[in-house]
């Protein structure tokens, strides 16, 4: 039978994988919170099935497991731990954490009152399929969904926070000054605090520790299933498209002291990746490992993708730590099952699919080994911009390499890459060139969390500065670098508020900071650099050259110094060298990059463009 749950016209059935328990219990609550538990029954196959008579959409349950305990061999079956249905789809309020999750049995007494229960939904008629909203050479646009609207003036207090907000006209109307093909959302599954943050007063605000794969954080999405379907299809209506994060590498039962919430309380030893001598791999950093080429997690994963496919029309997914999609036992395969699986699927095969391909994991960074079909985020990108901009020496073959495609990590022909300078973990583009140091004591970490190196700049003064100089260094500094990436080739990522200056003071881990250092303030952007976006925005949209994704050969384009000529070898390789034009032969559009201190002419073969010093400009050919 398949695992999940289906509404019929006299009651519901639930099926659910666990194949090494001795019994599983359905478990119903009433409004009171009375619990009435239903025997399941086990099939030959290892799922367990129950038929709940009179009950439908709206109904709240939980499972109990029992069987053996012991957790070194990956067995934590107990009964006092309500579970959640890994194919719930809701949940009737957000997960917080106790100790009591992770007690051990027989010592932390009944979970049910500390646990979300799942909520039964009727079948609903999905939206007609269609093909992906997403083209080539986009802009991917990058939201926390909470902190993206909590002080958004023009959207309604009650809707801020919300997957609703997305579809604000406000809201819609900057996304399509910015020409925003897809707007990409961080993770909306239902997720729970990491149990160090309590004690320090924190609770996570990006969500990457979910718990469910189906359900949406009822903090995000009070409305559900429905309220996603509806900001989907009003930004559709735009011509907008929708990526959603999703973190299949680990879940938020942690390590082995972490709370048995869902998987691990049904089959640990299925869903999780163990050593030989029975500890869990930890290749993310955050306790566990999902198994994810393992038949029951990938089935899990496959079926929890087209339900949002099937169920809102989402476009597409960025997979958080990607590597582990195509974990094998001797490592990354790039036709490791899953992938394999995700390729063929009827629903999946025509998605954009986007991977962080980069993990802690043995040979965890893969980099250009996605394969056809696959978008990457491109951190060597991120970097050697950075760098140049920062005046290292000896960038300019590297700078050169990024803004035409990154032809020696993708050479298949066609650039897969997603370029990007600041993503959600790391400093903001306004804070890479105010901090050299990052500022994460609100962590309650002894700022020892987040990136060491960041290849940043403060422009003479560490932080906040009243000095005009400064100031506008940093905005100068800022265009430059919104600049260059709306000016290079392949996909494209922007952070939510970097194209008008958004700061979190230095914290370049704000994961932590569901407060006005992580949310975005709408009424202190800069103004000026936000003209500055919406106009590189629209010439990048007028330019077909600034969104191809074919890589460039020396047929297609020219590489320019100031004067118009060549540039030679010496030129190439002289480590002070921080000016250059890329020119696209066929059309004439130009690229002139100042990256030193002074203004120069750039001298082009059939005119001549002023840029100022530290700057990009792109300069449509004579008519």
């Amino acid at each position: 039978m398949k695992p999940g749950v289906l509404v019929g016209p006299s009651g519901t059935r639930f099926c659910v994988w666990s194949p090494d328990a001795a019994q599983l219990w359905l478990c119903l609550f009433d409004s009171d919170d009375r619990e009435v538990r239903l025997p399941m029954l086990r099939d030959a196959d290892g799922c367990w099935h129950g038929e709940a008579a009179g009950v439908g959409a709206g109904a709240r349950y939980g499972l109990r497991a029992d069987g053996p305990y012991d957790p070194g061999a990956g067995l934590w079956f107990d009964p006092d731990k309500l579970l959640l249905d890994p194919y719930a789809p809701a949940i009737d309020r957000a997960f917080h954490y106790d100790p009591a999750l992770g007690a051990r049995r027989g010592q932390g007494g009944d979970t049910a009152p500390l646990v979300p229960k799942g909520v039964v939904a009727a079948a609903v008629e999905p939206p007609p399929p269609e093909p992906p909203r997403f083209a080539s050479g986009g802009l991917i646009y990058e939201v926390q969904v909470r902190g993206f609207t909590m002080l958004h003036p023009d959207v309604p207090e009650a809707q801020r926070g919300t997957i609703a907000a997305l579809a604000h006209p406000a809201v819609i109307a900057h996304l399509q000054s910015l020409h925003v093909s897809a707007i990409e959302l961080m993770p909306i599954n239902a997720w729970i605090d990491e149990r160090h943050l309590g004690p320090l007063g924190l609770t996570n605000a990006w969500g990457y520790n979910p718990v469910s794969y189906f359900a949406i954080d009822p903090r995000l999405a009070p409305g559900g299933m429905a309220e996603l379907r509806g900001a989907v299809a009003a930004l559709h209506q735009a011509g907008i498209g929708v990526i959603l994060d999703m973190v299949y590498n680990h879940d938020g039962e942690s390590d082995c002291q972490g709370p048995t919430l869902s998987l691990r309380g049904l089959d640990a030893r299925g869903y999780f990746r163990h050593e030989a001598d029975g500890r869990l791999v930890n290749d993310t950093g955050t306790g566990n490992s999902i198994a994810c080429n393992a038949p029951v997690a990938r089935r899990l994963i496959l079926d929890s993708l087209r339900y949002f496919v099937a169920q809102a029309g989402i476009d597409g997914f960025r997979f958080d730590l990607g590597p582990a999609l195509g974990r094998m036992a001797d490592g990354f395969d790039p036709h490791a099952p899953l992938l394999d699986e995700m390729r063929a699927d009827p629903l999946l095969a025509d998605r954009i699919m986007i991977a962080e391909p980069w993990d802690i994991g043995p040979g965890g960074y893969q980099l250009g080994n996605f394969g056809e079909g696959w978008l990457e985020w491109n951190d060597r990108y991120r970097d050697d911009m950075r760098r140049f901009w920062r005046g290292d020496g000896g960038t300019l073959g590297a700078f050169a390499t990024r803004l035409a495609g990154s032809s020696d990590i993708f050479s298949d022909g066609a650039t897969r890459s997603v370029n990007f300078l600041a993503a959600h973990d790391g400093f903001t583009l306004a804070d890479l060139t105010a901090y050299e140091q990052r500022r994460n004591d609100a962590n309650g970490e002894q700022n020892r969390d987040g990136h060491g190196e960041n290849f940043s700049w403060n422009n003479g003064v560490e932080g906040p500065s009243d000095d005009p100089a400064v100031q506008a260094a940093r905005i100068r500094d800022g265009k430059a670098l919104l600049s260059t990436l709306f000016a290079s080739r392949g996909m494209i990522m922007l952070t939510a508020g970097d194209e008008f200056g958004r700061s979190q003071h230095g914290n370049n881990n704000a994961y932590a900071q569901d407060n006005a250092i992580g949310w975005i303030d709408w009424d202190g952007r800069n103004r000026d650099l936000e003209a500055h976006s919406f106009a590189l925005a629209a010439l990048r949209a007028q330019l077909p050259d600034l969104r191809g994704v074919v890589l460039l050969s020396d047929a297609d384009v020219e590489w320019l110094d100031e004067d118009g000529r060549a540039l030679t070898v010496g030129q190439w390789e002289d480590p002070s060298r921080r000016r250059l034009t890329l020119r696209y032969r066929a059309s004439g559009v130009a690229i002139c990059v100042n990256g030193a201190a002074q203004p120069c002419r750039f001298h082009l073969p059939d005119d001549a463009v002023e840029v100022a010093a530290r700057a990009v400009a792109i300069r449509r050919p004579a008519r």
